[in-house]
């Protein structure tokens, strides 16, 4: 029984990896994110908007970014207009984001995450855990082993107690 047992603990190990290391984005930088580069590592994944009450969050996103990142957290913004807060195009919100909160994390171009037109990312996400974003300022935690570990939602603070204590959890 216990050899079975851990053939299908390997097995959807195997696929939590498999499946994070085929979702890609296009950078708001230009170029492409591949999450692939960072298995090994926690990652977490907001789903932002520039004119949301919730916006103030990127300076506690930002704060998680500096505190964690050097023991290996990374911090991705995946801007969305699904919610109709977000500014009309990729330049914009690259701009307001740096002038405004001095981002300096990855964020991807403006990206649907809900419906039939959601990334792949975030269909992956609600086939495995029926975990969809409600609002802007969802988050996501991805363990090192390509899992979700924890969701939060918009609600959850970066700088939570909640929230930092699942991220220390996975690093080192």
């Amino acid at each position: 029984m216990r050899p079975l047992l851990s053939a299908i603990l390997i097995t959807c190990a195997t696929l939590a990896q498999a499946a994070m290391s085929s979702f890609t984005f296009p950078s708001i930088d230009g170029g492409e994110i591949d999450l692939a580069a960072w298995r090994g590592q926690p990652v977490l994944v907001v789903n932002t908007a520039s004119r949301c009450g919730y916006t103030p969050q990127y300076d506690g996103l930002q704060e998680l970014y500096d505190t964690y990142r050097d023991r290996g957290l990374v911090v991705l913004a995946i801007p969305s207009n699904d919610f109709r807060q977000e500014l009309a195009s990729d330049e914009e919100v690259k701009d307001f984001c740096e002038v405004n909160f001095g981002l300096d994390f990855p964020m991807t171009t403006i990206t649907s995450v809900r419906g039939d037109s959601a990334h792949p990312f975030y269909k992956w996400l609600e086939t495995e855990t029926g975990f969809a974003p409600s609002w802007n300022f969802n988050k996501v935690l991805i363990a090192p082993d390509g899992s979700v570990a924890a969701t939060f939602g918009s609600n959850a603070r970066p700088m939570s107690r909640t929230v930092t204590d699942a991220i220390t959890a996975l690093l080192d």
